[in-house]
């Protein structure tokens, strides 16, 4: 899931160095999104993963991504 998840953060910030991301990397503080970022994301999650998000979800970290990803599979 962390190396999708990767790939995904590449394609929205392909600057981003996401050699040393793990479950505790913050997606702002560390890796420099915002909130157009962070929406951008959403989207690409919807694409990759084949579904439509439905409520509101705050990611804070890759962890929440991942834990959240995982309960939708």
């Amino acid at each position: 899931m962390l190396d999708k998840l990767k790939e995904i953060l590449l394609k929205v910030l392909p600057d981003a160095d996401v050699s040393n991301v793990t479950m505790d990397t913050r997606l702002m503080e560390d890796l420099g999104f915002d909130s157009l970022a962070l929406m951008m994301m959403s989207m690409e999650i919807e694409e990759a993963f084949h579904f439509e998000f439905k409520e509101f979800t705050k990611f804070e970290t890759v962890g929440d991504v991942c834990g959240y990803l995982e309960s939708r599979i």
